[in-house]
């Protein structure tokens, strides 16, 4: 895939799901007094109705039935929904048990494998300017996972998960929704069976407050719509490309864990601040210039 397959749609979706996912600390802190596991339970459950809806109101349900009758695209879903599934169960832990600038440097390292994956294995070509920013956000992420050793597993976890989880919605075909909605419906079974065992067991959580019951079920919003703009992006961006865009997010959700939520901030993650967007700033000015040249190029007559 090469430099010139970036849409400007891609842009905006991408752009548009990473402002979003800034933000979502704000929101599932207002659910730290649910489990994790009941939170994930909860957003897959109600997104599997709201996709189920939504592709029904779009006359979309033939998109689902040729997506399920498609053996591999269900096997790449399958691993997809797995990888999602994890990665929401880390996030979430993360969040509500105070640590948020763990989760955002799970995020700071995740371009870095989307580079990779999309190098190797999608063979996308690196510009000089990307490869020296790749350099400066590398040394960043350095200096934030050694100075964050204890919750480095936190990091790992979710940036492996999401690389690979882009990765694999990039390269399947299936719609953003229904891809969703098939991810979602193949994860519910176990969704109901551990939230029938929580009420048994009397720790279930919706059904104590009115509060708590609309947070739970407004996170199908939380989680499908950024994921829907995702898998947007991914199909009009390059991983490159997509990895260093999503540095956006990570930064807002530093941000918000350090100024809102006051948690520790130490020499070493403010260097790792500055080295990242040092990068972002060099891919940005790089593909502004880019974008100008095929511009002139297009305006002149062959």
């Amino acid at each position: 895939m090469s430099e010139q397959q970036n849409t400007p749609a891609g842009y905006a979706f991408g752009i548009g799901v990473y402002l979003l996912w800034g933000l979502v600390p704000l929101y599932f802190k207002l659910l730290d007094h649910v489990g994790a596991v009941e939170t994930v339970a909860h957003r897959i459950l109600w997104s599997v109705g709201l996709l189920l809806a939504l592709l029904l109101a779009l006359g979309k349900l033939g998109d689902l039935r040729a997506t399920v009758r498609n053996r591999r695209t269900l096997l790449a879903l399958t691993a997809s929904a797995a990888l999602i599934a994890v990665n929401w169960l880390v996030y979430i832990w993360a969040v509500t048990n105070e640590h948020i600038l763990a989760a955002s440097l799970g995020y700071f390292l995740n371009p870095l494998l989307n580079v990779a994956l999309g190098t190797v294995l999608l063979k996308e070509r690196l510009r000089p300017a990307t490869v020296v920013a790749i350099a400066l956000a590398a040394i960043g992420v350095a200096i934030l996972a050694w100075s964050a050793l204890d919750t480095l597993w936190i990091s790992g976890t979710l940036a492996v998960s999401f690389a690979l989880y882009g990765y694999v919605r990039k390269v399947t075909d299936a719609g953003a929704i229904a891809g969703l909605a098939v991810e979602t419906t193949l994860l519910s079974p176990l969704c109901i069976a551990y939230l029938v065992w929580l009420g048994l067991s009397g720790g279930l959580m919706f059904g104590t407050d009115t509060e708590t019951d609309i947070l739970l079920v407004t996170a199908a919003l939380v989680t499908s719509v950024p994921l829907m703009l995702f898998a947007a992006a991914a199909k009009r961006l390059t991983l490159t490309t997509l990895g260093f865009i999503q540095y956006i997010a990570p930064s807002m959700v530093f941000v918000i864990g350090a100024f809102v939520f006051d948690e520790p901030l130490n020499s070493g993650q403010i260097a790792c601040f500055l080295f990242i967007w040092a990068g972002l700033a060099l891919f940005t000015i790089d593909n502004l210039r880019l974008a100008r040249a095929s511009r002139l190029r297009a305006r002149i007559p062959a």
